[in-house]
């Protein structure tokens, strides 16, 4: 059986160019590598599902949101959780979607046309991104 790639990697301590690393430079080191996995962290939590239910509205409707606009729309959507928001409408250029913040899920999408004519309840919050 196949060992794992990561354990054939030797593990050797982080040390200054002298082989005397001192407490602070070590400080340092943990703290670049806590800073660092930290972030990588928040990238990977600022992550949207998108429902079986919204997909299939977003495809309907033919609403295309890019990337870019996910990554905008999630950061946004993990701010508006921090500050206590649990159910949002969120409104970008070409779209409404009704999102859990609490569960990081888009509910539904419809396009503005549709959204102007619409009461959306049991929402808290409101995004609006550009």
């Amino acid at each position: 059986m196949d060992r794992p790639i990561f354990s054939q990697i030797p593990l050797k301590p982080i040390t200054s160019s002298t082989g005397q690393g001192t407490k602070k430079q070590t400080k340092q080191i943990q703290t670049s590598f806590t800073q660092q996995f930290n972030q990588a962290l928040a990238n990977e939590s600022n992550h949207l599902t998108i429902s079986k239910h919204a997909s299939e509205r977003l495809q309907q409707r033919g609403i295309h949101i890019d990337s870019n606009q996910w990554g905008k729309i999630s950061a946004k959507v993990a701010e508006a959780k921090d500050k206590g928001v649990t159910e949002s409408l969120v409104i970008v250029k070409n779209a409404a979607l009704v999102v859990s913040a609490k569960n990081e899920t888009v509910i539904t999408a419809m396009n503005l046309q549709e959204a102007s004519e619409q009461i959306f309840t049991n929402i808290n919050g409101a995004i609006i991104v550009n």
